[in-house]
């Protein structure tokens, strides 16, 4: 047992610079992640297909039903992390997306005709939503537990275990859907979603080390309520330049990524004429992306974050973007726009991420979970919502790849400079002192 622990570590201890103690955090967090999106990769598949089978004009209707159900649900989250602590949120949460997939998985097995097309629908929908919440809760959680220093270092061993589940769904998807079929692969996400739970209950007990008297303290922590009123989220942004400075980089990069996006649709579409060709290729992607994404993560990121700072890490994205929708723009073919598509994505899933959450480590807990929220979901949705607009209108005013790209990568820009910016406002405005020696914080402070 003692070796096979010894292996363990010098592996963590090879991808990222890691403390012993903070080791078995670290493999829980990751494999909460995991769970989470394998539970979505297996999901998202499906939704494709529904999405697709609804028509290509139906997706900006789509995609403000999602935005209007997120909005809706800000409040309602915000009225249960009030009330109740970390350990009842996260199982709450994600309990309750696994028996709303449990309906849907009634649904398809039941229903047919006009009621299937739009169980479809709302599938769509709900899937969507589904994906931002339960990585928004993961992340929230990761906030309130791990220091900024910390964060800084084991970040991207964290998302590495959350890349592996995102290429670990659609391979169980490929291989199961024709035997089993959608309801049973909705069945087997919700299970994944149950061991995202056992995960996180794992991870808040390995904070509970030391004396006695810290083991009460973090208990304690995990059931404090994060207290506050439903609507806090929009006045703490309000309130907050480093908080409206994250939320202008979420709108960015929601609106650079919508407009690559539907230049994507529109060039595979006019490349692809068989629609199983265009699903091979995007499955395709989606693999390159997470394969590239794991080893990013596995191998450098932990160590890029406290070379670069969280600032550079940051604007990494936005200067690879600015790159590609040139080169886009210059020769809009189906080569060019896929080499763009997996180079955006991995940077984005294994270096702008953990760099993001890195952000919210010491914004103080209403923040975490509240701010934080809103903007991962509604705000992040609204942004999509909001470019799919501009890029349809754009085009009807006569404006053609190379103009639609170069109003993006003119986007991107503005982004990197603020990306750079973001990194001096990364203190808590409440003072760093009052986060890092709150009791339970950390494994490190025992």
């Amino acid at each position: 047992m003692a070796e096979d622990e010894g292996r363990v570590w010098r592996a963590a201890r090879a991808i990222a610079p890691l403390r012993r103690e903070e080791l078995p955090g670290a493999l829980w967090s990751a494999g909460m992640l995991f769970c989470a999106l394998c539970s979505f990769y297996i999901l998202r598949p499906l939704r494709d297909e529904m999405g697709a089978a609804g028509g290509v004009d139906g997706l900006p209707w789509l995609f403000s039903a999602t935005f209007l159900v997120m909005l809706a649900a800000v409040p309602v989250y915000s009225w249960v992390v009030a009330r109740f602590g970390r350990r009842t949120i996260v199982p709450l949460v994600y309990r309750f997306c696994a028996v709303v997939l449990l309906g849907f998985v009634a649904l398809f097995a039941l229903a047919d005709g006009a009621v299937l097309v739009w169980t479809g629908r709302s599938f769509f929908v709900w899937a969507a939503v589904y994906n931002l919440l339960v990585v928004s809760v993961f992340w929230e959680l990761m906030a309130d537990l791990w220091r900024r220093e910390q964060g800084v270092r084991l970040f991207g061993l964290v998302a590495a275990g959350g890349s592996a589940g995102a290429l670990l769904g659609p391979l169980l998807t490929a291989a199961l859907v024709s035997l089993l079929g959608a309801p049973a692969l909705v069945l087997l996400a919700a299970l994944f979603l149950e061991g995202a739970i056992v995960c996180a209950r794992g991870l808040m007990r390995s904070f509970q080390t030391g004396s006695e008297e810290h083991v009460q303290e973090a208990r304690s922590m995990d059931a404090r309520p994060i207290g506050g009123g439903s609507l806090a989220a929009f006045v703490l942004i309000a309130r907050s330049p480093r908080l409206r400075g994250i939320s202008l980089w979420i709108v960015l990069l929601t609106t650079t990524a919508t407009f690559a996006y539907f230049e994507q649709a529109r060039i595979v579409k006019a490349a692809l004429a068989d629609p199983a060709e265009r699903t091979a290729l995007f499955a395709k992607a989606d693999f390159i992306v997470n394969a590239i994404s794991v080893a990013l993560q596995g191998l450098a990121v932990g160590r890029i974050i406290p070379r670069l700072g969280v600032g550079w890490t940051l604007a990494l994205l936005p200067l690879i973007s600015l790159v590609g929708f040139a080169v886009l723009a210059a020769s809009p073919v189906l080569a060019v726009l896929i080499g763009f598509q997996v180079l955006r994505r991995a940077a984005d899933f294994s270096l702008a991420k953990p760099a993001r959450e890195v952000l919210f480590t010491q914004a103080g807990r209403e923040a975490e979970y509240k701010a934080k929220h809103l903007i991962d979901t509604a705000l992040y949705r609204g942004g999509d919502v909001a470019a799919g607009w501009l890029y349809s209108g754009l085009g009807s005013l006569g404006l053609a790849t190379a103009g639609l790209c170069g109003v993006a990568a003119a986007l991107c820009l503005p982004w990197a400079v603020l990306s750079r910016r973001l990194e001096g406002t990364g203190c808590n405005e409440q003072g760093e002192e009052d986060r890092s020696e709150e009791a339970g914080h950390s494994p490190a402070n025992t």
